[in-house]
């Protein structure tokens, strides 16, 4: 305790935000005689918050193992020790959402780049993801930080990092980053002084609405793989999530021809709190039930949804075997790879190895390359030649020329104009998922997530799963078993469980890279009769819905155990 208090006593003295510093007196006083208090006080120094290759994220307060403006400096001084070594005079785009102190977070940046005699460019207030994303390339910087915590809970905040100009080659410019990187930046931020030793200067760019309209323009701009020329009206709800997507996303559809886009009220405005959802994340329970009563009620075609950040895009249809429903990851990410494939009939696709194999299956039918590769799209985003990438993680790169990352925005306006085609031949999205079974068999996936508080569980869990494996999944003897830290069909080693059954269903195992989870990606794969009517496949998607259900099953016991 001793120790700790020293500890604490240090922080304060160089935290230069008083507001931190007010929390951690009261929190320090609350310890000395309540348990629960000296608990918080001690995980909050229990480390220092991990920069990886996701950046920073984590909860919002004061100490070294949370998002505060001290953590946040100390990573911009690392990060422009880092450039400063490697090029002269480095360029910074920064951005922000709009989270509680993102814009704090943002001009620390701003300044600490412009003290150590970098360029810092500084975004407009309350711009998404992508817009950044694509900053990075159009505007040559060297580096991009992004302040956000993207789709999770409202108590946090997140410092994505990118990479591009003179520091990285295409096809990595523009890329979050991976290793080397991460460690060597992350060697840089243990090096820096206390954060009352950080200098600051004035002198960094705020750029205008330039960029945001260049990427508009650009992502409405016709291109190969999506369909152009008259399109019939369509009706569209929007929902942004209580996020900063909602703007771009309506002019950006507006200016592709779509005059009925309907947003979501309630979440239209950026809302730090996210009111009216206990996670801001389409793919959460409940997360769009509005959206969805307001599509039945204006009949729409469609909806469409951006996380707080609008890096994803989430769609929802209506389903004459279910009412409306979202579309899972692997279904949207199979209609775009399908759209792509067949205007184009060339480049590459990629897609993570958690994610469907039907995106392969399609590539094949096409002649087009395809690559699996580890998760998250500053893996995908490297890959060279890339024309179309997804993950099931309602994360879509369809416009690999503009944004080397999951772009939300592009992909809304993408959708809008593959629903729109479809309707002009009389058919909707589901009609083509149909027809996609019909020729290539029925894919199905789904998701099992444990959460943990004790994040130690998490390692636990994953070396239970590896010395006493899964002998069987749905009464299917599993096949392969293979641990993917070893290195998998060409794949860097990666914390992860790979399993195949007899019947070819496929189970991967990973913790998340992003929540305190443990993550399970389910697939079954069925035979389709190419003549297969409605009634049939109806019939075989309960059969694989069943069988996703006995898997998680027996996973949840495997997991629980």
């Amino acid at each position: 305790m001793t120790e700790l208090l020293r500890q604490v006593a240090a922080w304060i003295d160089a935290d230069p935000d008083e507001a931190s510093r007010d929390e951690l007196t009261v929190l320090l006083a609350q310890a000395q005689d309540d348990e629960e208090a000296a608990e918080e006080l001690a995980d909050r120094f229990a480390g220092t918050l991990q920069f990886g290759t996701a950046g920073l994220r984590g909860a919002m307060a004061a100490g070294p193992n949370r998002m505060n403006r001290a953590v946040v400096m100390a990573a911009a001084k690392g990060l422009i020790d880092y450039l400063n070594s490697r090029v002269e005079r480095p360029r910074v785009v920064i951005g922000n959402d709009a989270r509680h102190h993102s814009r704090e977070f943002a001009l620390d940046t701003a300044a600490i780049v412009t003290a150590a005699g970098g360029e810092a460019l500084l975004l407009p207030d309350q711009v998404p993801t992508p817009v950044l994303a694509y900053s990075v390339r159009h505007l040559h910087a060297d580096a991009g930080v992004m302040v956000t915590a993207s789709h999770n809970p409202a108590a946090d905040n997140g410092y994505k990092v990118y990479l591009g100009g003179r520091m990285v080659t295409d096809p990595e410019a523009g890329c979050q980053i991976v290793p080397p990187y991460d460690g060597e930046i992350a060697a840089c931020i243990a090096a820096v002084p206390p954060a009352n030793q950080i200098a600051q200067a004035e002198g960094w760019t705020d750029l205008g609405p330039d960029v945001v309209e260049s990427y508009i323009g650009a992502i409405c701009a016709p291109a190969g793989a999506v369909p152009t020329g008259p399109l019939p009206p369509i009706r569209i709800v929007h929902t942004a999530m209580h996020g900063v997507g909602s703007a771009i996303a309506l002019e950006a559809l507006s200016r592709a021809g779509f005059s009925t886009v309907v947003p979501v009220i309630a979440q239209q405005n950026p809302n730090p709190d996210f009111p009216t959802v206990a996670f801001p994340n389409p793919e959460e329970p409940g997360a769009i039930d509005l959206a969805l009563a307001l599509a039945a009620q204006l009949s729409a075609d469609v909806v469409i949804a951006n996380d707080p950040d609008a890096d994803r895009c989430a769609v929802a249809v209506k389903d004459p075997r279910k009412g409306w429903r979202m579309l899972h990851g692997d279904e949207l990410g199979a209609l775009l790879g399908e759209e792509n494939a067949r205007r184009t009939h060339s480049g590459v696709f990629a897609n993570s190895i958690v994610s469907s194999r039907q995106l392969s299956v399609i590539a094949a039918h096409y002649s087009v390359q395809h690559v699996n590769t580890l998760t998250g799209f500053k893996w995908m985003g490297r890959v060279p030649g890339l024309t179309y990438a997804y993950e099931e993680a309602i994360g879509y790169c369809v416009r690999p020329d503009l944004v080397h990352d999951k772009d939300g925005l592009s992909c809304a306006v993408v959708v809008a104009r593959l629903v729109a085609h479809l309707k002009s031949e009389g058919k909707t999205l589901l009609d083509l998922l149909d027809d996609l079974a019909r020729r290539d068999g029925l894919y199905l996936s789904s998701q099992l997530a444990a959460r943990f508080e004790d994040l130690s569980q998490i390692g636990q869990t994953m070396a239970r799963l590896r010395e006493t494996p899964l002998e069987s999944l749905a009464g299917s003897p599993v096949t392969t078993l293979a641990d993917l830290s070893q290195g998998y069909e060409g794949l860097p080693p990666t914390d992860g469980i790979l399993l195949l059954t007899s019947d070819d269903d496929r189970v991967v195992v990973r913790p998340s890279g992003t929540e305190p989870k443990v993550k399970c990606y389910l697939e079954v794969i069925l035979p389709v009769d190419p003549q297969a009517s409605f009634d049939d496949l109806t019939a075989l998607r309960r059969t694989a819905e069943q069988r996703l259900t006995s898997i998680k099953e027996d996973l949840n016991a495997a997991l629980f155990s």
